[in-house]
């Protein structure tokens, strides 16, 4: 099945069409969907600018972590929930643009960045690091950053790429 002929199935399905008719589904769920990016942007900023060592030196990066990764991951959740409400509802829009995808591969590479990274690093200050692992760490925790934000942009201008 090519992804035009799956996207016509979906468009004309029991679902789809409900959340199609119903003027307040779309509106409701993209709130609730920009409120969980809030949370995401805010906890991914928060970990990895202290995985750059640029803020929260004082702070263990496991106590950063424990703080923040809760957050993160339930907001990961919600955003599937209500991205896939968003997919069934407008199915040409999401599924046919390009953007989407970009945004599809760009959270796989942010989460191969980030989960990776805090799971094996040791609960060492940042300053008491080698400079070539300071060097390394900052680098990825920058462009795992950089990845979230181009992230935010993909999923807000699929809106406009039509």
């Amino acid at each position: 099945m090519t992804i035009d002929r799956f996207i016509d199935w979906l468009a004309a399905s029991d679902a789809s069409l409900a959340i199609q008719t119903a003027g307040w589904v779309v509106p409701a769920v993209q709130s609730i969907h920009i409120l969980a990016i809030a949370i995401v942007m805010a906890s991914m900023a928060m970990l990895d600018l202290r995985l750059a060592g640029m803020i929260g030196r004082e702070q263990s990066l496991q106590a950063m972590a424990r703080r923040f990764m809760p957050w993160l991951w339930r907001a990961l959740a919600v955003l599937a929930v209500t991205g896939a409400v968003m997919i069934v509802g407008e199915p040409k829009r999401e599924l046919g643009s390009d953007l989407f995808w970009l945004k599809m591969i760009l959270l796989l590479v942010a989460v191969g960045l980030t989960a990776p990274m805090l799971a094996i690093l040791q609960d060492q200050p940042f300053a008491k690091m080698s400079p070539a692992r300071r060097t390394a760490i900052r680098g990825c925790a920058l462009l795992s950053l950089a990845c979230w934000v181009a992230i935010v942009a993909c999923g807000r201008w699929i809106a406009y790429a039509q």
